[in-house]
């Protein structure tokens, strides 16, 4: 019999100052991967924008250095540098070394601000090898110098000077991240997007790495930002529509404008804060959005009485808009801050876009009915897309045949188990059906490159065979009737040949699931099969895959040129046989499959990247091809 474990309070550990935050960073900035990394720039940067929001600063300078360490300076009023009452150190060290300490906290400080823990700084010097803070305030300049959270130098006040800000220079510590390269893309990216929500403000990033420097500022502020989202489509009208206004204490600002295209783009922020899932200012525009455009139609009787009220769907087709609400005491869902909360913020952005949106349809008739229209032949393809769905569903019960005729099914039913393949052709079609475990795996082959939804609506996406046999094959029915509670297969894997038409048919698809079935990639659904493109022989016999062509130098070196060695490359799935294509790409014990994911703080450029490849204009697809040309290998090799 064991004995019974003694528990006393020697058992419990008490983490002092910031070792919970050096115990389990992800808690506090999400992973120690690139993403964590990055977050530490944002919280620093966060709070130099908390400093123009509150009116005393309009510059942030980042920079960069070759030592891999990185600066953020503002001119703002500098953090005071005076004993704290509380903890009888200097407000600096204050904030820099103990969780939920900064002005945040008191409205009287900060009006707005984006940050809602107050955690950010504390948690950059806690998980930084070295941090150094300097001020500027009162006349004089005040450092303090920092190392894993812990005090290496006592507040030194130096020169007299006559500005004032902050400056936090600090590296992120080797012992906690996966990796300390700053990505500048990805910072361009943040800053930019700051830059357009703050009009006026400027905020400059220079790498030393490479010697650039670039600068954001942006006077348009958010109309800015929809002119720049929509720099590669064809809006319908030339003036972005603004609307602002104030109430309960609640700022909000809305930008938008209509293009041809049939997707929309809204994206909303709460203090700067991409609010990925929306919430009650969302609710609150879209409300809004579609009973002003179907009251104005009804009152010049654009929408006839016969007809019924335009949806939101609808009114929303072909849009883009920002909407930007700044509140004082942010309510947001989860640590993540996707979601607002805010009861009031709903009334706020409903009653500033219903006033706003009325008088401007008002007063510029002709773009108002431009807008209705768009709407309304967004309605018919609606309903047209309705019709095409009941008939092939009924067609699917008088027929008894609910699945495509061409998926090769598999036996599992259970989702945490089966996968279907996507694949291009009769020809890889049958190689991959000979070569499959049909206990799970289900075979589906597409005729051709299916149709580029991005210049399509849904309902003539709904014409194209080969797209609604995936969506019966799927299951989960698509549009308004989509519901991922119905999926057949939990892996549904993309399958196409290594040359340039495999690429565009796996972009093809790409777009479809992005555009119609999204939430199957944010589940993690889908992937991106990896066949090998070359096979090194010995006489006829395969001795080794490789998948790219540093692979196959490295094994021709390790096999030895010079032994009878012969090289095939497989331009196309067809030409592997059904053994060949199992052992390489389709059995889970040596394949190799990539996870489609997103990331919402990448939506803007994921979106914009879609409408450059598959849309309508050829330039800015020329320029994105010539830019990244030099990232592409092994096309048509």
């Amino acid at each position: 019999m064991s004995q019974k474990r003694h528990y006393s309070a020697s058992d419990i550990k008490v983490l002092e100052g910031l070792e919970p935050v050096r115990l389990r960073p992800g808690m506090y900035i999400g992973s120690t991967s690139s993403k964590g990394l990055h977050h530490l720039v944002y919280e620093v940067v966060d709070n130099s924008i908390d400093e123009a929001l509150a009116g005393v600063a309009n510059t942030i300078e980042v920079i960069i250095y070759e030592d891999g360490s990185i600066s953020v300076r503002d001119n703002g009023s500098g953090i005071p540098v005076e004993k704290h009452p509380q903890t009888g150190r200097s407000t600096l060290e204050t904030v820099l070394t103990i969780l939920h300490a900064g002005g945040k906290f008191n409205n009287d400080a900060y009006k707005v601000s984006g940050g809602l823990h107050g955690v950010g700084v504390s948690v950059v010097n806690a998980l930084s090898e070295w941090l150094i803070a300097t001020v500027h305030r009162d006349g004089y300049e005040f450092t303090q110098e920092f190392s894993r959270g812990n005090v290496v130098t006592e507040l030194q006040k130096g020169k007299k000077v006559s500005d004032t800000g902050t400056e936090i220079k600090f590296k992120p510590d080797f012992e906690i991240f996966e990796t300390l390269d700053f990505e500048k893309e990805i910072l361009i990216t943040r800053f930019r997007e700051m830059a357009f929500l703050n009009k006026g403000i400027k905020i400059t990033l220079e790498d030393k790495r490479d010697n650039t420097k670039v600068e954001f500022h942006y006077e348009g502020g958010i109309k800015s930002f929809v002119e720049y989202l929509n720099r590669n489509k064809n809006p319908l009208h030339s003036d972005v529509i603004y609307i602002e206004g104030e109430r309960e204490g609640s700022y909000v600002e809305i930008a938008l404008q209509y293009t041809d295209s049939y997707s929309e783009n809204v994206l909303s922020f709460a203090n700067n804060i991409h609010t990925s899932e929306g919430g009650t200012h969302l609710v609150g525009f879209r409300t809004a959005l579609t009973r002003t455009i179907n009251d104005y139609g009804r009152k010049y009787n654009l929408i006839k009485e016969k007809d019924d009220n335009l949806q939101g769907e609808d009114a929303r087709e072909g849009l883009t808009a920002i909407i930007s609400i700044k509140l004082s005491e942010p309510q947001f869902e989860g640590q993540t801050k996707a979601k607002l909360g805010n009861s009031e913020s709903r009334g706020v952005v409903e009653s500033a876009l219903g006033e706003g949106l009325s008088t401007f349809l008002e007063e510029n008739p002709k773009v108002a009915k431009i807008i209705i229209d768009k709407a309304q032949s967004s309605a018919r393809a609606r309903e047209a897309a309705r019709k095409a769905r009941d008939l092939t569903r009924k067609r699917s019960i008088l027929d008894n045949t609910p699945l495509p005729g061409k998926l090769a099914d598999c036996i599992e039913t259970d989702i945490g188990i089966n996968e279907i393949f996507i694949v291009e052709g009769d020809s890889a079609g049958g190689s991959a059906k000979g070569g499959r475990d049909s206990n799970f795996q289900a075979i589906l082959p597409l005729r051709g490159k299916i149709l580029n939804v991005e210049k399509a609506r849904l309902d003539r996406a709904l014409s194209s065979d080969e797209i609604k046999n995936m969506i019966t094959a799927f299951g989960t029915g698509i549009g308004s009737e989509f519901n991922i509670d119905n999926l057949r297969y939990g892996k549904i894997i993309i399958m196409t040949d290594a040359d340039v038409d495999g690429a565009h048919i796996r972009t093809l698809l790409l777009t479809f699931f992005f555009r119609y079935m999204r939430e199957l990639i944010e589940k993690g659904h889908i992937y991106i099969a990896q066949p090998p493109l070359y096979g090194i022989l010995k006489g006829t016999k395969v001795v080794r895959y490789c998948y790219d062509e540093k692979e196959l130098e490295k094994s021709l070196d390790e096999l030895g040129r010079g032994s009878n060695l012969k090289v095939q490359r497989y331009k196309g799935l067809g030409e592997m046989n059904a053994e060949q294509l199992w052992a390489t790409t389709m059995d889970p014990d040596n394949r190799i499959l990539l996870k489609v994911t997103l990331d919402q703080d990448e939506m803007v450029e994921i979106d914009e990247t879609f409408n450059i490849l598959m849309g309508d204009k050829v330039e800015p697809r020329r320029e994105f091809i010539e830019e990244n040309a030099v990232y592409a290998k092994n096309i048509d090799a």
